[in-house]
């Protein structure tokens, strides 16, 4: 038991944020701040509910002024959020987000800690928060950080309380505080304690500022002042200004900021546990007194740094070994851990020892075969011996080489991958789970950011006498023509991935369609049987198609003619292919931008098939992408020819002749040239164009020119999905022509009705719908239409880009008519009349 509850505390302990980051070492500059880290043992946690709610610039200064342990717990990944940067939404946004998180931590020089929580989208209110998520499992995370991480103070962004604004805020405060006294009380998850400690943190404070307090400042009672806008010489930077590049990490939010200069207040306000008055480690031992023994420890490491020469690192390796040696010798099993570890990264810095492990392929299917290249240098003339080289305990290299000044080792090794090693799929999406919670079984990954390296690689090294050991994930690089060179993570993939185009199929009326499914090899001679999985009252022909994949990375379509049943349905087809008795239904998803390492994802090779009757007027749609949403994709389904449109390319006669032109969501947020282009759109629904606009927000808008007559936006939404939406206007065209809507049709809508609807408008305007959550008034503002001149424009909040790739049916419907509005063949005006 004893070395499982070690192996599970170390793996806490050495979350690495850099899988397929460069390896790095540290410059003299940077050495120096973390050998006066060394003397500090003391902890921090910062709480709250989604990537970006973090304050970086007070994690900045805890991390490096403070130079305290300092952490952010996020409990969710932000999954429900909006994509500024790409089409990703739900999963895909969540890897996405938790990347960037990970960036600024790398910036701020925090750790970042999550729950098993997913972000199911705006909440109003923390019944409902609790409700959706698994309440019990969700406080037992952040009971499990603290009894690991072993925070002497935690910080929260958020009240308790309604002021916080969204129901996910106010439940992390919550949690955060009854986490409090649990994490010290056995009873409570005692399961935990095969593997860790109870722990009790010393206090909660709450970062407040003049948002909640408009008269807060350093002389209110309860409050404790900070001043992050110091200027850290070792950095070259201050807090603010590091602060800005970490949060600008989080770029699919659109959260880039500008470093400030000069003082800069931080207030916390006392929650929980003992007062202090004017600093949150009042009374609270970061010495090395707080651990017995550790006296001499703490004279050995001043002695270090009152000796240390920035031009001659090396030369303090010797003095930091001998507190390494003192080190081992403690009793405090947690401290011991932490500083070791940091000893070690210092000493392998001074050494300006460079380690890399790298493999020839970026992804392999178990069972493979990888040629390993291995790179050693030490850059001193300190004696370093390499002993060992260890492949994640499938090969053992003996070494026993001398590492001279500068002289690179270099050797290859082949390893063979387990055939029962698991793929790389993130483990929060390795199981099904629910809408508010991931399902993750194994406790040693619950709070984890990502994925452990998928391959360890550790590196034996005697340095002056001294056993040390060094793990790096391997990785996978290559040269890039324009950004030089390259890495990514080595990935576990299946022997053989299938996808389907696209996530929606429309069957409109009783028609086949041909479905496309690809299938790409992860290994060499594949060969086995491809079926299209449907309910039986579904007709597919052939009813399987023999795959034949002679090399990896090969790729093949296949064609299936899919028939629908009689009636309107909506099902899931799923591509499987089965060799022998193994069966893979998986996808290979990739992720790749320029600020977050490339990521893959696995979800299952399936889409939804929904047979319906729709009717449409047009056929042609223009479509200018905003934030970037699938919502073009969705339209070709029911047979739109849709047409993207650059932004740079909109002038009054590329667009004339389009029965309807569409701006993605946040157009008007992300488009440089939007007030050029405006009057055009405006110009061309003057014409008998139809002019249909999706959500934005009032914050950031590119230009005032968003309607044709007076239109405020605002922050109303309807946040639940099963809202009732009552029909304002039941004789409109837009609920009537060509599909009949009734409230059926707003039935199985996902995450939310709509969000950022208008809160004021022109009487020019009709409001088509009325919707709410529970306890609040009516939101009419979701559906607003207008004629003008001698076309229509249109106003929607409603979350068409989720609702349409998701295959709502009646959110079809519904869309269908607002892009034939004007299109009617029996009443369609002349645009040049």
């Amino acid at each position: 038991m004893l070395r499982k509850a070690l192996v599970l505390v170390i793996t806490f302990l050495t979350l690495s944020p850099s899988f397929s980051q460069k390896p790095h070492n540290d410059n003299s500059a940077e050495i120096l701040l973390k050998l006066k880290k060394l003397n500090f043992l003391g902890t921090v946690l910062y709480v709250a509910a989604h990537p970006d709610d973090e304050n970086t610039r007070l994690i900045a200064y805890m991390s490096k002024e403070k130079l305290a342990r300092t952490a952010y717990l996020s409990l969710t990944r932000g999954d429900g959020g909006q994509n500024l940067v790409g089409p990703e939404i739900r999963e895909g946004l969540g890897i996405i987000r938790t990347q960037e998180l990970l960036a600024a931590r790398r910036i701020d020089g925090g750790e970042q800690f999550f729950t098993r929580a997913n972000d199911f989208g705006y909440s109003k209110s923390t019944e409902e928060t609790q409700k959706t998520w698994n309440r019990e499992q969700i406080l037992e995370d952040v009971v499990w950080v603290y009894r690991n991480f072993k925070p002497d103070v935690i910080i929260t962004r958020f009240p308790p309380d309604e002021r916080a604004g969204h129901g996910h805020h106010t439940t992390s405060a919550i949690f955060a505080a009854e986490a409090f006294d649990m994490a010290a009380n056995k009873d409570k998850y005692p399961e935990h304690l095969e593997f860790t400690e109870t722990w009790q943190p010393k206090r909660l404070y709450m970062n407040t500022g003049p948002w909640w307090n408009p008269n807060i400042d350093e002389n209110t009672p309860g409050v404790i002042t900070i001043d992050i806008g110091g200027y850290n010489s070792l950095l070259g930077t201050s807090y603010s200004e590091l602060a800005a590049l970490s949060r600008s990490q989080h770029k699919s939010q659109g959260f880039g900021s500008t470093g400030s200069r000069g003082s800069r207040l931080e207030f916390l306000e006392h929650e929980k546990g003992e007062k202090a008055e004017k600093d949150i480690f009042e009374g609270i031992d970061t010495s090395w007194g707080r651990v017995e023994g550790g006296k001499k420890i703490e004279k050995m490491i001043n002695d270090v740094i009152q000796n240390y020469q920035p031009s001659t690192p090396e030369a303090s390796v010797a003095p930091l070994l001998r507190v390494r040696d003192e080190i081992t010798l403690l009793s405090n099993e947690h401290w011991k851990r932490v500083k070791i570890k940091e000893i070690d990264e210092i000493v392998k810095s001074m050494l300006g020892l460079y380690l890399e492990a790298k493999a020839d392929d970026y992804a392999v299917a178990p069972g493979s075969k990888i040629k390993i290249g291995v790179e050693a240098v030490n850059r001193t003339t300190m004696p370093v011996k390499l002993e060992r080289v260890s492949f994640d305990h499938l090969k053992d290299t003996l070494m026993d080489k001398s590492l001279g000044d500068n002289e690179l080792l270099e050797f290859e090794s082949s390893v063979t991958i387990p055939v029962d090693w698991k793929y790389s799929q993130p483990y929060w999406l390795r199981e099904k789970g629910t809408l508010g919670t991931y399902k993750v079984d194994n406790l040693a990954l619950r709070g984890k950011p990502e994925n452990p390296a998928t391959m360890d690689v550790t590196f034996a090294v005697d340095v002056a006498g001294h056993k040390l050991l060094y793990t790096t994930p391997l990785i996978y690089k290559w040269n890039d023509p324009v950004d030089g060179e390259q890495y990514r993570p080595f990935e576990i993939i299946p022997k053989v991935m299938a996808s389907i185009p696209e996530s929606v199929y429309i069957f409109n009326g009783d028609a086949s369609k041909s479905i496309t499914v690809n299938v790409k090899s992860g290994a060499d001679n594949v060969e086995g049987q491809l079926k299209l999985d449907l309910p039986e009252d579904w007709k597919v022909k052939p009813e399987s198609a023999a795959i034949n994949l002679t090399n990896k990375g090969d790729e093949a379509p296949f064609t299936f003619e899919v028939t629908p049943p009689k009636g309107e349905v909506v099902t899931e087809m799923k591509a499987v292919v089965t060799i022998g008795d193994q069966v893979y239904d998986q996808s290979l998803q990739t992720i790749e931008y320029d600020h977050i390492p490339t990521q893959i994802y696995l979800p299952t090779a399936s889409a939804k098939a929904v047979k319906m009757n729709i009717a449409k007027y047009g056929s042609t749609v223009g479509y200018i992408q905003g934030a970037g949403d699938a919502v073009p994709a969705s339209l070709r389904e029911i047979g739109y020819e849709v047409t993207e449109i650059a932004e740079n390319d909109i002038t009054p006669l590329s667009i004339e002749n389009y029965d309807a032109i569409i701006l993605g969501i946040r157009a008007l947020n992300t488009n440089e040239r939007a007030d050029y282009y405006m009057p055009i759109l405006l110009e061309y629904v003057e014409n008998g164009g139809t002019l249909i606009i999706q959500y934005n927000t009032s914050h950031r808008l590119k230009t005032d020119k968003i309607a044709p007559y007076d239109l405020e936006l605002s922050r109303d939404r309807v946040a639940e999905e099963d809202a009732p939406v009552e029909i304002l206007k039941p004789k409109h065209p837009v609920v009537n022509t060509p599909n009949k809507i009734t409230k059926s049709d707003f039935d199985n809508w996902v995450q939310e009705r709509g969000l950022y609807f208008p809160n004021e408008w022109s009487s020019e305007f009709e409001a088509i719908l009325s919707s709410h959550d529970e306890g609040e008034d009516a939101k009419e503002g979701g559906l607003l239409v207008a004629k003008y001149g001698k076309g229509h424009y249109v106003y929607s909040g409603y979350s068409w880009f989720r609702e349409l790739p998701a295959g709502v049916p009646g959110a079809y419907k519904l869309f269908a008519n607002l892009v034939s509005l004007g299109n009617n063949p029996s009443d369609k005006p002349s645009k040049t009349q």
